[in-house]
């Protein structure tokens, strides 16, 4: 894991005034380590050993501050879930349709795509995403036996 992201985004929260309490900075590692864009629940799961005290809702309020404060994007897909993501560098996602799992795809921001929506459409664009569906390697092996 990279402690200069964990740093850096320690930094971040300090200079926006946000207090960093051990579950926040225990959420904030969770959410850099994991690569597999952790819903709320299993953030929970993972970290309610170490803070018995902690309720799923201090998970969301947490999620919801670094959200704001522009570390984390929430992935809404369809009526499951949100699934949480550090922001790291441009990224998009490719999804497998079969068991769900979520796999970064690191690409240069298609910027040229919000500008010539804009320019066709008259709109004021804000952002994009782009998803990839597929198959993931392990469910197609499962197919083959």
């Amino acid at each position: 894991m990279s402690e200069h992201q964990l740093k850096e985004a320690i930094d971040t929260l300090k200079q926006t005034g946000v207090r960093i309490t051990p579950q926040r900075h225990a959420i904030l590692e969770y959410l850099i380590q994991s690569m597999n864009h952790p819903t709320a629940d299993d953030i929970y799961k993972s970290l309610e050993g170490k803070f018995p005290n902690m309720s799923v809702a201090t998970v969301y309020n947490n999620l919801r501050v670094f959200k704001e404060v522009g570390l984390v994007k929430e992935l809404t897909y369809g009526d499951s879930s949100s699934r949480f993501d550090f922001v790291t560098t441009e990224h998009y996602h490719v999804i497998c349709e079969t068991c769900g799992k979520m796999v970064d795809f690191h690409y240069p921001g298609l910027d040229e795509v919000e500008q010539l929506a804009a320019h066709v459409t008259g709109f004021k664009v804000s952002h994009h995403r782009m998803e990839i569906y597929g198959e993931c390697s392990g469910c197609s092996q499962k197919k083959m036996h």
